[in-house]
């Protein structure tokens, strides 16, 4: 759509003028100042009212669907190929998803166990996805003519689903979202969320993005929070309305940064962060909107384990699909979905209205939250032994059974040497997630965490069980990842508690990857005074792991040790990024 420069900005006026009202300003024809309905202060109990459907609600859909969906390149494609806007704005003309249906988006998120959705209503090409009155660049100018916004709106308030918006602080589309003309774009934007928050009805979640702009300020980010809580006190914000988000890792820096709930990317914090609401965004795939050549969807179980993973840290998952230009969902989403439904039928009551569960590191067979009065031990690895062993719970423990069993019948529970154990029966309720219940006594009281032997005395030390020291290193949660990587100075180590049933010698295993061009880098791995060199290979890419032996260790005495990684000499950007390190009792 090739609108006139000078036209688009009169559209703009004339429309932002008539959303001001004199309340608002102070004098008609003028939008008001960022913050001047600022919201009062909330106490601890507010915050918590006003939170709870979303804690409770743990899972949820995300879109991301518009004109950006057409190139099938990806939502960032007009920045990245270096369109111009008049090449872009053509994409408007094509734009008619004549197969797209809210009930049916609506019904698939319920059908997937999901409790609320985020359609991202403006993205960073500045494309509105409604109705709006302060610009021609939006769906009524497109052949389809039909407010989405609205469509989503009513069919989520039809089926009982919580209802939220993505809106991009970013605008590559409009002519004063930059430098000295900032101040301008910011009233239009507010003119536009005031459109979306006073004409849709009930707004769940408002989800910021493109926060990063230079000319945003983290005073304009409180400022339009309080601006957005004036117009719907209720509504949830996420942490990138102002300027406390570090990077993909979504965590809020210390200090006072607007906000209710911090947003790591395509990641899931390695311990997840106690006292702080935050939510995982995914992708089924590996984009956002619909790009063409990505076909590598994520197995159904790892999306099941993932869920699972997230809620047992305190989190919730924020889902993404990416529809066809056309408003069709791809199969393959689709299926995943499903799958995750199906699943969800079954095990609901270990997601929903949960909480992180009580052990510190992670437990080797899978994933722990918890419920009143109630553990739910999702088990991703099927003992072969059947038995599922729990380290250091303290509470007198009543019946264990499996999620799955409407009978409800009793596993054998038994305790033995700090170690609670679960017999289970020989085939897995569920190929992804087999849910056990086990009923406690009192708030769940673990021990300090401990990693402890498995039935056949192996240690196994996993990256995301591990203690990082220093500034560099890191875990990396993607699951193709899954591993300590970004350790780039040398004076960072790694370090792993554990304890030992069986004193003697144990076969030291690395697992890793080593990038091309990197390797002769050595590690230390020590234990006491014992010290084993390593000298990385290099396997093809950090992410190319091989597994190898690399000496014995001599563990004396029973109880805790204390494992050590360090870096000795460093050729390359790293040594290596480390998936695993295990040690197995040596045959005699």
């Amino acid at each position: 759509m090739n609108v006139p420069r000078l036209g688009f900005l009169l559209l703009w006026f004339t429309a932002c003028t008539a959303v001001a009202s004199p309340g608002e300003s102070g004098h008609a024809g003028a939008p008001a100042p960022l913050g001047v309905q600022a919201a009062s202060g909330e106490t601890k109990e507010q915050l918590d009212a006003r939170m709870a459907w979303w804690r409770e609600a743990r899972f949820g859909m995300f879109i991301h669907w518009g004109i950006m969906s057409i190139p099938g390149r990806e939502c960032w494609y007009m920045h990245e190929a270096r369109v111009t806007v008049d090449e872009y704005e053509k994409l408007v003309s094509r734009y008619n998803p004549t197969n797209y249906s809210a009930k049916d988006i609506v019904s698939l998120a319920k059908a997937a166990g999901q409790k609320y959705l985020v359609f991202v209503s403006k993205h960073h090409d500045g494309f509105a996805m409604w109705d709006t009155r302060l610009s021609e660049y939006s769906i009524m100018a497109t052949p389809f003519k039909r407010d989405i916004v609205k469509e989503l709106a009513d069919e989520c308030g039809r089926q009982g689903m919580k209802f939220g918006l993505y809106y991009s602080i970013l605008d590559w589309h409009h002519p004063y979202a930059r430098w000295q003309h900032w101040p301008k774009y910011r009233e239009y934007m507010k003119g536009q969320l005031r459109e979306l928050l006073t004409g849709y009805g009930p707004i769940a979640v408002l989800w910021f993005d493109g926060e990063w702009a230079e000319e945003w300020t983290d005073q304009q980010g409180r400022e339009l929070y309080a601006y957005v809580r004036s117009l719907q006190p209720n509504i949830i914000i996420n942490n990138r309305i102002g300027k406390g988000r570090q990077d993909n890792l979504g965590q809020t820096k210390q200090g006072f940064f607007p906000g209710d709930f911090d947003t790591p990317e395509q990641q899931v914090p390695r311990k997840g962060w106690p006292g702080t609401d935050w939510e995982s965004c995914m992708t089924i795939n590996g984009s956002w909107s619909f790009t063409t050549n990505d076909t590598q969807h994520k197995p159904a179980r790892e999306l099941v384990q993932m869920l699972a993973d997230i809620a047992s840290k305190g989190g919730n998952f924020l889902l993404n699909i990416g529809p066809r230009p056309d408003g069709s969902i791809m199969e393959d989403q689709r299926d995943r979905l499903m799958a995750i439904g199906r699943w969800m039928k079954v095990n609901k009551e270990s997601i929903y209205w949960t909480t992180a569960g009580p052990f510190a590191r992670r437990l080797a067979w899978g994933r722990c939250t918890a419920g009143p009065g109630r553990l739910y031990l999702h088990v991703f690895d099927w003992p072969g032994d059947r038995q599922l062993t729990l380290p250091g719970l303290k509470n007198a423990v009543g019946k264990a059974w499996l999620l799955s069993d409407p009978a409800r019948a009793s596993l054998p529970v038994s305790r033995s040497q700090g170690m609670m154990t679960i017999e289970l029966p020989a085939a897995a309720p569920d190929p992804f997630d087999g849910v056990v219940v086990l009923d406690v006594e009192g708030r769940p009281d673990v021990e300090p965490s401990l990693i402890r032997p498995a039935s056949d005395g192996v240690i196994s030390l996993l990256a995301a069980s591990a203690d990082l020291h220093g500034g560099t290193v890191r875990y990396d949660s993607l699951p193709e990842r899954d591993s300590i990587g970004h350790w780039t100075d040398a004076g960072d180590w790694v370090s792993w508690d554990f304890v030992v049933n069986c004193p003697g010698e144990y076969r030291v295993e690395l697992a890793y990857g080593c990038e091309t061009g990197s390797g002769g880098g050595e590690l230390l791995v020590e234990v006491g005074e014992q010290r084993l060199t390593v000298k990385a290979q290099e396997t093809g890419g950090w992410f190319q792991r091989v597994t190898c032996e690399v000496g014995t260790l001599d563990l004396k005495g029973t109880g805790p040790h204390t494992v050590a990684l360090r870096i000795k000499s460093k050729p390359g950007v790293a040594v290596l990024d480390l998936h695993r390190v295990t040690l197995k009792p040596k045959k005699s």
